[in-house]
């Protein structure tokens, strides 16, 4: 055998051996940036703290996944965003309630965001009380126009998108929420809320993605991002 080919067999061969045992990484297409790597808690921690949490939030099966009573607390993005295309996929136990929050700010002093609730509408107390709780609201604001959530235990697929002061909320490739940040619907709706008093809370701002524990078990997976602020 030449040089030539015996050099490109072993570099072959190393590409070969590394495949096998790196881990393979979930495929983000160009532009979008993937949250979770399906293996590690990279680029999470807990509220107002610089690290992850120790119980309550663990890795299973390529998920992100929070245990009915475990603890932990509410996890966050180590970065921020303003304009993006979020994209996501989850699941609750039966009774269980959670929801992904975004525009968070760690000054406010409490984890107040827009929630994406994520909840057993059939079960739920909280669900039951109408479609300001129920999934794909902005919670507690504005309610769904469409109801497309599967039962709990089956996976959902998710998607907000904000651009600009537009911002949309999908559920199972339905576009079930469309509100203006700032707007006299979304201001009329936070005044009737639990966030009224809440500086700045109805507009845009620059901010976390957060992760609810809400004390029930919910399964996170293929968390993706895109930025869509204008270049």
């Amino acid at each position: 055998m030449s040089h030539s080919r015996s050099r490109f067999a072993g570099a072959a061969g190393l590409l070969l051996a590394l495949t096998l045992v790196l881990p393979s990484q979930p495929a983000v297409a160009a532009g979008w940036q993937s949250l979770f790597d399906g293996y590690t808690t990279r680029g999470w921690r807990t509220y107002g703290k610089p690290t992850f949490p120790t119980q309550g939030w663990t890795v299973q099966d390529k998920c992100l996944v929070h245990s009915a009573k475990g603890g932990g607390g509410d996890i966050i993005s180590d970065a921020s965003f303003q304009e993006f295309d979020l994209r996501w996929e989850w699941k609750v136990a039966e009774g269980a309630n959670s929801g992904l929050k975004y525009f968070i700010l760690e000054e406010r002093g409490k984890a107040v965001g827009h929630e994406y609730q994520m909840i057993d509408d059939a079960r739920h107390s909280d669900a039951l009380t109408g479609p300001l709780h129920q999934t794909a609201s902005f919670y507690d604001v504005l309610p769904p126009s469409a109801k497309a959530t599967k039962p709990a235990g089956a996976w959902n697929s998710s998607r907000i998108v904000v651009r600009g002061n537009d911002v949309e909320h999908w559920l199972n490739g339905k576009r079930v929420l469309h509100y203006t940040l700032g707007s006299p619907e979304v201001m009329e709706g936070v005044q009737r809320s639990k966030f009224k008093n809440i500086e700045g809370f109805g507009k845009s701002a620059s901010g976390h993605i957060l992760l609810q524990d809400h004390g029930d078990e919910v399964w996170f997976r293929n968390l993706k991002i895109r930025d869509l602020r204008p270049r």
